[in-house]
């Protein structure tokens, strides 16, 4: 899935003079937490988050008229003084996997979406993730999800498509962790049924190992490599 069809395209952007002040009040309105910050001609200059703003406000322990004048001279500085300018941006034609890996590398909850010439185009968060994996894993249907755990090799998946698919159940979504234990993968299909009982004696009965919640053990999983 690309970029583009899951990212947030009406973007609340400033421009390099808005106060810190005007900044503080669009995020706390608009529930957010990033800003691109645009040129007049629309291409990306930076971005502050709700994070810069709160490194740049005085403590807030702090009391008094001094106090008070500090917090309204840094009110009404510019986004420019404290904006980042080196900004981690994404490609409307990268996929979802590309800035989900990216958050993870970078620790960054969201990406500017830019064109080749640098004009912003939207904006790609934790949230529109989320909202992408729901839709592709089918999960806000009513379901039942198996964990089962094969020998790593060729044919497996196939055999447990055809088994539950000759009992004709649903599939809302079918993933595979490719790290389990030594020689071992897990698949974890999604059913679009409560009834799975008849199809989980078949599958045992094909030699498959099915493992109920409490025994999916994810830290043993190598780190980065979790399902």
């Amino acid at each position: 899935m690309f970029i583009d069809k899951s990212m947030t395209r009406e973007v609340i952007a400033i421009n390099p003079e808005t106060t810190i002040a005007e900044a503080a009040g669009l995020l706390a309105r608009h529930r957010i937490r990033h800003l691109p910050v645009t040129a007049s001609d629309g291409k990306l200059v930076g971005i502050v988050t709700d994070r810069d703003i709160r490194s740049a406000m005085p403590s807030s322990v702090a009391t008094g008229e001094e106090a008070e004048r500090e917090r309204e001279r840094v009110a009404q500085r510019r986004v420019k003084d404290i904006m980042t300018t080196k900004v981690v941006t994404v490609s409307p034609m990268n996929t979802l996997e590309d800035a989900l890996l990216l958050m993870q590398q970078t620790k960054v909850g969201g990406f500017p979406v830019v064109d080749a010439h640098g004009l912003l185009l939207g904006i790609i968060s934790i949230r529109d993730l989320m909202r992408a994996f729901i839709n592709v894993l089918g999960i806000e249907e009513p379901g039942t999800l198996l964990c089962i755990v094969v020998e790593d090799k060729i044919g497996q998946l196939k055999k447990i498509v055809d088994a539950i698919t000759e009992e004709r159940i649903s599939f809302g979504s079918i993933l595979v962790a490719r790290y389990w234990e030594e020689g071992k993968r897990a698949v974890f299909p999604y059913l679009l049924t409560s009834n799975v009982a008849r199809v989980k004696a078949k599958l045992e009965g094909l030699g498959f190992a099915l493992l109920n919640p409490m025994q999916w053990n994810l830290d043993q999983l190598p780190k980065n490599k979790k399902p």
